[in-house]
């Protein structure tokens, strides 16, 4: 009998193959990005290390004053302008992209495409 995996365990397996590839070192770290129904989560790590270096989600201050919804492409594209502040005052510009097994299309998309927008290049 066939099992079907259901659509998150999909996604993870996905992900481990990425992870495989897709390595963040201190030059170049690697931009993370995590969505749930209602928000949405990016954060920079060193692999190296194990260390994250800067964090933005639908959940923080900054965000909740713009006063916009994590689940839409608009809260992705503010956490994508965010990510990329916070990275580039840290003295980030060049990064490595993990789409997280999501496939690139719309608040992927959008957050990656705010992201460059604002100064980060991958």
């Amino acid at each position: 009998m066939i099992k079907k995996l259901d659509r998150d365990a999909a996604r993870q397996k996905k992900h481990m193959r990425i992870r495989k590839r897709v390595k963040g070192t201190e030059e170049r770290p690697r931009l993370c990005v995590f969505r749930s129904l209602n928000h949405i989560y990016a954060q920079v790590v060193n692999d190296v290390t194990g260390r994250t270096l800067v964090a933005a989600s639908s959940l923080d201050g900054e965000f909740k004053a713009a006063n916009v919804s994590g689940g839409n492409i608009e809260g992705a594209k503010k956490v994508g302008e965010l990510i990329a502040k916070k990275a580039l005052e840290k003295g980030i510009d060049k990064v490595v992209f993990d789409r997280g097994g999501y496939i690139y299309h719309g608040r992927i998309a959008a957050l990656a495409e705010a992201a460059r927008e604002a100064g980060l290049q991958f």
